[in-house]
């Protein structure tokens, strides 16, 4: 509570205060959901009605419908919005794409969402169809839309809302590196943010607004770049990094809010867990006098809805076949959460990278590479069933197989480690393969050594000897950056679904052991977590 005080102090030290306080407003907010409708367990997962009913599960719509009614009950003005990624992350969005989406939001009484980069997984045709059965502003500035007829019409750069007789700016922001990314297709052009956040600003400024909300999927450290270099917005609401902004959660990233010059930056991890409350006092300039808050956690104190809980069963119903199928079973906890599959070597990369590489090693592929931001979730030890692989693997890739000569799988991985300070998801997981890295060099210099597993031992890659690779199709066609692939030969693109194949390795090697080898070495200081 000292240091919220002293959150609020200090922005009251920053802003000019006039005397009387005008308006006050309470921002209910989400962010990263990634379609986790049901409740979640401690590793972000699938969560038994079990362990549910014994109290060791979080959030789910049904608990989140309960905690934004009790909000919206001790609040006089509130709104509520989304920092983007709805979408993709369970079988509900496998199953429904985003018609559960729509549907939830809309039950909730949502007020506006950003893109995320997951809303594009499956091309603008998913993302428009969202749009229209929602009636909420879905809202992206750094976007020209106008030769994408399918979204020009449906998504907007902002809008506004009228809340106690005010009128509040709501602007949005999605990944300028969606391309990379995900699937948006060829006829967005995405743009820097700064600018994009400043001209909305400008044009709702002159319409008389000021009170300035910006809805920024693009991660902690862009929102603090964008709260600096811009001017006018009074809070951003943010999501892509799945920061955990508290003033009383041990580890968290920083103070909820975290203050940049006269802005309020506020995040709430992701999958549902927590839901953000910010309450914001604004002047009689409509300059923000104070902003206090804290992320609620959605444990099992919070009631889970009835009706909200009934309709998500309702939906949960066909997917329970496939889901409950159990192929395998884990010896330990399979270690397969972000802050670490996207830094270092984990033992979910090797699990992923080894299955893959395990299936087409006949095929004469010796090197396998997952992207660390294709692991979406940990596996527990005892029984995995399929709904546990395709929480892991949500993405419905395929194994991609292509050869390219070694000083492109060098690239590769420095592309993977380029963006290491960022959590990017582009971190390389890999089997076959081992490479030391120094992570104080500068990007696109930091691999120190690679040696391949040839005739059972190691040796050095060659620089232009031709290796046989295994990714998935997402990787291999240029995602996350990886765009040295593109002219690699031999391509194929349409193997087995990489879901079905990590389970079906799971099944051959169980009781499955994970493995950390020490494939991945870093030299120097650790890299950031």
């Amino acid at each position: 509570m000292a240091t919220r005080a002293l959150s609020a102090a200090l922005f009251l030290a920053l802003a000019a205060t006039p005397a009387r306080a005008e308006f006050s407003l309470t921002i209910l907010h989400t962010n990263d959901f990634h379609a986790r409708f049901e409740p979640i367990s401690k590793h972000d997962s699938v969560c038994s009605e079990a362990e549910n009913a014994a109290g060791e599960c979080f959030g789910g719509s049904a608990r989140l419908a309960t905690a934004i009614a009790e909000a919206r009950a001790r609040n006089a003005n509130t709104i509520l919005v989304d920092a983007g990624d709805k979408f993709q992350g369970t079988l509900f969005y496998t199953r429904y794409k985003g018609a559960a989406t729509a549907e939830m939001m809309t039950r909730l009484g949502y007020d506006a969402m950003a893109v995320g980069n997951h809303e594009f997984d499956d091309g603008p045709e998913v993302l428009a169809r969202f749009v229209a059965s929602v009636d909420f502003p879905v809202l992206m500035a750094n976007a020209d839309l106008s030769a994408e007829p399918l979204l020009r019409d449906g998504i907007a750069k902002s809008a506004v809302i009228e809340r106690g007789g005010t009128r509040l700016g709501l602007i949005g922001l999605t990944p300028v590196d969606n391309p990379d990314l995900a699937s948006p297709g060829p006829n967005i052009v995405f743009t820097d943010p700064v600018a994009a956040v400043q001209a909305e600003i400008d044009r709702l400024t002159a319409d008389g607004i000021d009170k300035i909300i910006l809805l920024s999927h693009s991660g902690h450290d862009h929102d603090q770049r964008i709260a600096a270099e811009t001017t006018g917005i009074d809070v951003i609401v943010g999501g892509h990094s799945h920061t955990l902004l508290s003033n009383s959660v041990e580890g968290a990233a920083g103070p909820y809010p975290t203050i940049v010059g006269q802005t309020a930056i506020v995040q709430a991890y992701g999958y549902g867990k927590y839901l953000g409350e910010l309450s914001v006092t604004f002047d009689a300039a409509g300059r923000v006098a104070e902003a206090v808050g804290e992320p609620i956690l959605l444990d099992a104190t919070i009631a889970e809805d009835a009706d909200t809980r009934a309709r998500i069963a309702e939906l949960a119903q066909p997917l329970e076949e496939i889901r409950q199928k159990v192929v395998a079973e884990a010896a330990e906890p399979i270690e397969g959460d972000r802050s670490i599959c996207r830094v270092t070597e984990c033992a979910m990369g090797n699990l992923v990278a080894e299955a893959m590489l395990d299936r087409v090693r006949a095929q004469g592929i010796s090197i396998a590479l997952q992207n660390g931001g294709g692991l979406r979730a940990s596996l527990e030890a005892g029984p995995v069933t399929m709904g546990d692989v395709l929480t892991v693997l949500p993405f419905q890739n395929t194994l991609s197989t292509f050869f390219v000569p070694g000083r492109k799988v060098v690239e590769a991985l420095e592309n993977g480690l380029s963006q290491v300070e960022d959590g990017a998801g582009r971190f390389p997981q890999v089997a076959g393969l081992r490479f030391t890295w120094a992570p104080a060099a500068e990007p696109g210099a930091r691999v120190r050594s690679v040696e391949v597993m040839e005739n059972g031992a190691w040796a050095p890659i060659v620089p232009e000897q031709v290796y046989g690779l295994v990714s998935n199709n997402y990787l291999r066609n240029g995602g996350d950056g990886y765009r040295m692939f593109l002219d690699a030969r031999d391509v194929y693109d349409f193997g087995p679904d990489l879901a079905d194949v990590t389970a079906e390795f799971l099944a051959a090697n169980a009781p499955y052991h994970p493995v950390t080898d020490g494939r991945i070495a870093t030299l120097g200081h650790a890299p950031p977590r």
